[in-house]
């Protein structure tokens, strides 16, 4: 057990001769298919295609960003790029059981654009290119991250071969001036222990405070309308004033139809009782 829930994506996804496929063997498969194009290409003398195809921070910024995706598809054939393919399929699909292959993938494509996203930023001030790009040693460190005490050749444990690798690359890149090689070896597999010991809990990423919403006004009754003189059943003085109005418009509507003789005993009072309440309700009394 690998302390996550068991599931299809940690399974082969297919079989072959009784062999199991993972993604990992897919991902070395599009390589091995790159390098075998890229040298008839270049037994074609097309090599106008593969400098398209390649990285270029210049061209990038410029508008070209398929380069960008395209890069890791120039592959010359080397001893160099055997090992790289080996360390994807070995150490690739022992990733791939243990995160599953969504998460596996997801390693392997943030390796994959990180350089070239890094080096656009980069070719802002300083331009740069590269090809060939295939994130099996930055694999390798993910591997010796996930399984240190994992015993190698000779009977090394992988985190100290990590190390010792990792700190002969930076020797080698130093010695060569290779300022490009150094940030990539640095930044990619900076980028795969982060990435497990991520995995793992050891650490989570920063959060950003949300922004509070800004609470809405409500416009309260005002204390008169729920006095406790007013009762459950009388009306609120809001109502009675609406009312003691209606009814003397409607008075002064007759008088103006029929005169003020038309008017009752009963509406005379009526319209006395509304006009001395309105005039209260004006000077403030």
């Amino acid at each position: 057990m690998n302390g996550y829930d068991t599931h299809d994506e940690q399974q082969p996804m297919t079989w072959i001769r009784g062999q199991p496929i993972y993604a990992a063997h897919f991902v070395a498969l599009v390589f091995v298919v790159s390098m075998l194009l890229t040298s008839l290409l270049m037994f074609a003398k097309a090599g106008a295609v593969l400098a398209a195809l390649s990285f270029s921070s210049f061209d990038v910024l410029h508008g070209q960003l398929w380069r960008v995706l395209t890069y890791g598809l120039v592959n010359q054939p080397s001893l160099w790029f055997v090992i790289d393919m080996l360390m994807i399929i070995w150490f690739g699909r022992e990733l791939e059981k243990f995160f599953g292959r969504k998460k596996f993938l997801g390693l392997y494509a943030g390796l994959y654009l990180l350089k070239p996203v890094l080096f656009t930023v980069i070719g802002l001030w300083t331009p740069s290119g590269f090809a060939g790009q295939t994130g099996g040693f930055a694999l390798f460190v993910a591997f010796a991250t996930l399984y240190p005490g994992a015993m190698l050749l000779f009977n090394l444990m992988a985190k100290w071969v990590a190390i010792v690798l990792v700190a002969l690359y930076a020797l080698i890149a130093l010695s060569d001036r290779d300022t490009v090689g150094l940030i990539a070896l640095l930044a990619t597999t900076g980028f795969a222990y982060g990435f497990v010991r991520y995995q793992q809990g050891h650490f989570t990423l920063p959060s950003f405070p949300k922004r509070r919403r800004q609470p809405r006004l409500r416009v309260l009754p005002s204390e008169s309308e729920h006095s406790p003189a007013s009762g459950p059943n009388r009306p609120s003085p809001r109502v009675a004033r609406d009312k003691n109005t209606a009814e003397m418009d409607a008075l002064l509507d007759k008088i103006a139809r029929s005169g003020m003789g038309s008017l009752t005993t009963e509406e005379r009072a009526r319209l006395d009782a509304a006009a001395k309440a309105h005039t209260q309700r004006k000077f403030g009394r």
